[in-house]
């Protein structure tokens, strides 16, 4: 499997190099060059552990030897507190997924502890460093984090908006002071942070010269580890109620999980629906409604990793609406870059696996409220916004709600949803009183390159 960019100016390259690559050299995303069709692989996956099923998925994708590719993903794994990595539990009449159960929490540990043994692989194979950029509204940058620390010849640089993410979220960044480890709090939005690493990644020489790499849901590597827990998910609750298709309801900012069950279905995946659901932040809601892609000021929310108006991976989802016309998509991309808005005109009939909405704070709080008390479920702001989304958009199929992260680290939302201190996780409570270390800048481009190159000279 060859890989392309969705602005269609770079040679096809192998899974590897796009790994390195991150953000492609044309400034466009990195995309398989063709979607594998699995429906005849469906009925031998059914069983598979979670693990194995990863194997199978991967190999579709991946040039790796399935030896070497089992080695990376037991190793990924191996400091989940979950067998199977994830969990799904049954409450009401929906099936949560608990994608949460890696070492900081988050959703995002389960494609990032991936992602950190792959680039370790690939440089034990071809030698050499790797610079690591990262921007996060919250959970990507301690995953992140976590998966690469103390790893040999490589360096992560985080950016994190100041004070926009939560307290749990930046102790769980700052409180990591191995030496390959650089937090940066940005004055601005993540919006900011996100536009300053595409900046940076924009000039090649600057990238090439210091071997810069990715996390960012940009890197496809991350997307592929996410594709694997729809077939998972979709097989345990078919097999559990006899149902041949279920829908997923998936809270999401920056458009990256929504997309890998987006890559499920077109691979054959029994999907009725994609359900996505936003906060008031709600830009991509917009555009699944009524066709309005266009960016306002981010409004803080109580589920700040959704506080996104630039959503980058919809950039992968347009190339597949325009027809996969890299030019096509290019245009657009450059009108969107110069009015902050697009208009879904030329993009032909509307995606029926898709159907949004959006949720306020004080819904968020009342929905946290009543399945706590109606169920003794605690559902966590963001795996609430996806909840109360999913009320508006009852199938006959099964509803898969994606839990993204623990309740733990949004202690404030508890309280303050259920009026009791019930989230607590022995990971977050040890975090009490660490020792931090983090570095702060404006918005800017330059002053990134300037602390990357003073830290790189050392």
């Amino acid at each position: 499997m060859k890989y392309i960019s969705t602005r269609g100016n770079i040679k096809p390259i192998p899974f590897s190099d796009a790994v390195m690559m991150g953000l492609a050299n044309d400034g466009g995303l990195l995309l398989p060059e063709h979607i594998p069709d699995a429906r005849s692989e469906l009925e031998s996956w059914k069983q598979l552990s979670y693990k194995e099923l990863c194997v199978r998925v991967m190999s579709l994708f991946a040039d790796i030897e399935e030896d070497t590719l089992t080695s990376l993903v037991d190793k990924s794994y191996a400091l989940f507190r979950e067998d199977e990595v994830v969990r799904i539990v049954p409450v009401a009449d929906r099936h949560v997924l608990e994608l949460f159960h890696g070492p900081t929490l988050a959703f995002k540990d389960i494609a990032l502890q991936f992602l950190g043994n792959i680039f370790d692989q690939v440089l034990a194979d071809r030698g050499g460093v790797l610079n690591i950029v990262a921007a996060t509204s919250g959970d990507t940058g301690s995953a992140a984090i976590h998966g690469v620390r103390n790893k040999k010849n490589i360096r992560i640089f985080v950016m994190h908006p100041h004070n926009r993410v939560s307290p749990v979220q930046e102790l769980q960044m700052t409180s990591v002071l191995d030496e390959n480890v650089h937090n940066i709090a940005v004055h601005g939005t993540f919006d900011d942070c996100q536009s300053i690493m595409k900046e940076v990644f924009a000039d090649l020489t600057f990238k090439d010269e210091y071997s810069l790499g990715s996390v960012n849901s940009i890197n496809w590597a991350r997307l592929l580890a996410q594709v694997v827990y729809y077939f998972y998910a979709a097989f345990r609750v078919m097999g559990e109620t006899g149902s041949q298709r279920v829908q997923f309801s998936v809270p999401t900012g920056n458009f990256g999980d929504i997309f890998a069950g987006y890559i499920a279905a077109q691979m054959g995946l029994p999907v009725e629906r994609l359900i996505l659901a936003t906060n008031t932040n709600d830009i991509l809601t917009r555009f699944f409604t009524n066709g309005d892609y266009s960016c306002s000021a981010v409004k803080p929310t109580l589920s700040p990793s959704m506080d996104i108006q630039v959503a980058s991976n919809f950039e992968r989802y347009l190339y597949y609406r325009c027809g996969q016309d890299a030019g096509k998509l290019s245009s657009m991309m450059e009108t969107f870059k110069k009015n902050r808005t697009l208009s879904s005109e030329h993009l032909g009939s509307t995606d029926e696996l898709f159907t949004a909405g959006s949720c306020s704070d004080d819904d968020t709080l009342r929905t946290m409220a009543s399945v706590w008390r109606t169920h003794n479920y605690l559902l966590d702001p963001h795996s609430a916004v996806g909840w109360k989304v999913a009320d508006f958009h009852a199938s006959d199929v099964p509803t898969i709600c994606l839990a993204t992260a623990h309740p733990a680290k949004f202690p404030d939302a508890v309280i303050k949803a259920t009026g009791e201190d019930a989230a607590h996780h022995f990971l977050i409570d040890g975090l009490k009183g660490s020792q931090t270390r983090c570095s702060q800048m404006s918005p800017s481009a330059i002053e990134l390159k300037e602390l990357i190159g003073r830290v790189c000279a050392r």
